[in-house]
């Protein structure tokens, strides 16, 4: 019997020992699936695409607080704030290719290169910029701006009701709408601004109530490099109609027609 006791005792061991060696096996597994899940996911934002959330209306009515956005990282090639963290590996851009006016571009406030805004692209390098009576001037030319329904927001938290709302016609043709909430606005009359060389000047879509390219001493003109990448698509849209455990009002709140479309 003592014997027989020796070798069930030597088989507990070893099957202990077993599952010990099977359970740091399988941590091992888990931590180098989430290191790969983590790298890739790293690879993703910094040469493709990352996502952005809307957080203030000075992009309406194109874009709406609460849109969740995807931001395309190869379309104008790669900086330092191409990636996370802005780490300073390299200077300028690599693979760099220009702007197309009209895009909406995220980038580093350049007062502090370390804030996202998103802005639509009005100036490229050389353009005389000019707002004259609320109207977009380029280059001496006024844009075509025609008055259309007006923009309403209905959900209770909104800061606007009925809203003036214009379609605005670049150059190039491309097209979007634009909001005008005071007949007077603090930027309705500027100077002329000329962009400068590797610079780009640009706007929110709602200009009464967006800082942006004319205020010099708060944005004024963005460097290339500060470029994250151009704004593609809305994937996913809630507004503030309910709180995060308010899970019955989720239906009501999320703006299913807003997900995966463009924008102009």
């Amino acid at each position: 019997m003592k014997r027989a006791r020796t070798n069930m005792e030597k088989m507990n061991s070893e099957h202990v020992a077993s599952a010990k060696v099977e359970r740091q096996d399988g941590w091992r597994e888990t931590i180098k699936t989430v290191i790969y899940a983590v790298l890739i996911a790293l690879v993703i934002r910094t040469v493709a695409y990352e996502p952005f959330n809307i957080p203030s209306g000075s992009m309406l009515p194109t874009l709406l607080i609460g849109d969740y956005v995807f931001v395309s990282k190869f379309p104008y090639g790669y900086s330092r704030y191409s990636m996370p963290l802005s780490p300073p590996l390299f200077s300028g851009r690599i693979n760099e290719s220009p702007v197309v006016r009209g895009d909406i571009v995220v980038f580093k406030l350049p007062t502090d290169n370390s804030t996202d805004y998103i802005k639509r692209i009005i100036g490229l390098p050389g353009d005389r910029i000019q707002v004259l009576d609320g109207v977009l001037h380029i280059n001496g030319k006024a844009v075509k701006r025609e008055r259309v329904e007006d923009f309403v927001q209905t959900h209770r938290r909104s800061r606007y009701g009925r809203v003036p709302q214009y379609r605005e016609t670049l150059p190039n043709g491309r097209s979007y709408l634009t909001l005008d909430l005071q007949s007077r606005g603090m930027a309705d009359n500027t100077n002329v601004y000329v962009v400068p060389e590797a610079h780009y000047f640009a706007m929110g879509d709602n200009r009464d109530d967006s800082t942006d390219s004319r205020f010099l001493d708060h944005v004024g003109f963005i460097p290339a490099v500060n470029l994250v990448g151009r704004a593609d698509m809305i994937f996913f849209s809630v507004n503030d109609s309910a709180r995060i455990w308010e899970i019955w009002k989720w239906p009501k709140a999320i703006r299913f027609s807003r997900f995966f479309s463009g924008f102009g």
